[in-house]
């Protein structure tokens, strides 16, 4: 169908009967396939520990991003902590958690855990409100487990300044909302005719252009992606985040999404970019696993080996990718000791083999791990 007299798709007369040439994406299914293929393949020839600490790393990595996304960054150990947790993983010491990174694991955690459950108004609700468990979304109250009322005028995404706001999208009315989620709900939990991972890529886009809720649209959004994502690969254990891809690539993720939106009911070109960042996503977590795979190697390599609790916690971070240099002061301030502590741990270390100092220049000495015989990537 092409254009008519609209802005956005949900004015077009036919919304929301949304369609894609096949035939055109044929190709870019094939590659998405062989990327899981290639990646579940590595997985089924590793221990389910392995498997377990290769989904802790990805769900993880989903947690953090899909709230970067919206600008908001979460404590990277308290997200893990909380979700090995709930996985029953062991990590060691486990992080402090707050209300707010609870809320957001535990709807991460119910998409995928529970992506054979139907997807239903109240549970949807349920997902908004451990999103936003004070009622506020920043220093702005919002409804919480309701679609929104537009009392304060119709729902916008904008940005730039105030007065000068360049609004790129205008959702459909509140009064339209019943209706238009009780269809989409329908079609979710239906057997539908779409291939299943397209199905996911349509899901999100009906759902994050309905815009239902005040707040949180966009996580809710790709949590029902991952949801569709999970029934698709037959399996509630994930192994690829594509929040994080997403957040890798923003600021095309916003731009192809504004175009479709703004565009016919033919959305063959958002689908087509969906499966090629669904591709790289699934290709970026074989670095993943490598890193998984890597730790394990360093520990089994290392096991009978004395190392006191602030060894082991900062060996850890350091395998699993330490933001920046690490210097003794870093060190104290991380394991919470003093000075000369932090220097005899290092030095401790660097005679086992273990560390060694880096050979990038600055003001402080900075240490790194040695890479042993069968190289340990970091």
């Amino acid at each position: 169908m092409k254009r008519g007299d609209w802005l956005y798709i949900w004015q077009a007369p036919d919304w929301p009967a949304l369609h894609y040439d096949l035939v055109k994406l044929a190709s870019p299914l094939a590659d998405v396939a062989r990327a899981q293929g290639l990646l579940l393949g590595r997985l089924a020839d590793v221990g389910m520990a392995l498997r377990d600490q290769a989904s802790l790393a990805a769900l993880t990595e989903d947690v953090v991003k899909t709230s970067e996304i919206e600008g908001e960054r979460l404590n990277v150990d308290s997200v893990r902590s909380s979700i090995a947790r709930r996985l029953g993983v062991d990590i060691g010491a486990l992080a402090p958690v707050d209300r707010h990174v609870e809320g957001v694991v535990e709807m991460v955690l119910d998409a995928t855990a529970r992506c054979d459950a139907p997807v239903t108004a109240e549970r949807l609700f349920g997902w908004h409100a451990a999103l936003f468990p004070t009622g506020y979304s920043g220093m702005s109250k919002i409804h919480v487990a309701a679609w929104r009322d537009d009392a304060k005028g119709a729902m916008q995404v904008v940005s730039g300044p105030y007065g000068r706001q360049r609004v790129h999208f205008e959702a459909p009315p509140a009064g339209r909302l019943e209706a238009e989620t009780a269809s989409f709900l329908g079609w979710v939990n239906a057997d539908t005719a779409d291939p299943p991972i397209l199905k996911a890529g349509l899901a999100h886009l009906w759902f994050v252009t309905l815009h239902p809720f005040d707040d949180g649209n966009g996580r809710i959004a790709r949590a029902i992606g991952d949801l569709l994502l999970a029934r698709a690969d037959g399996s509630p254990q994930r192994f690829y985040s594509l929040s994080a891809q997403i957040q890798r690539e923003r600021k095309d993720y916003y731009d192809i999404l504004e175009r479709t939106q703004k565009g016919t009911l033919d959305v063959t070109g958002w689908l087509a970019w969906f499966l090629s960042t669904l591709q790289r996503a699934i290709e970026s977590a074989q670095h993943t696993l490598d890193a998984v795979l890597a730790k394990a190697r360093f520990w089994q390599r290392l096991a009978g080996t004395p190392f006191n609790e602030r060894q082991l916690k900062l060996l850890n971070l350091l395998l699993d990718g330490f933001d920046g240099k690490l210097t003794s002061r870093k060190w104290a301030a991380i394991a919470k000791c003093s000075a000369d502590t932090a220097l005899r741990d290092i030095k401790e270390l660097m005679a086992l083999g273990v560390l060694r100092k880096s050979d990038a220049g600055g003001r402080s000495t900075s240490y790194e791990l040695i890479d042993m015989s069968t190289q340990v990537r970091i």
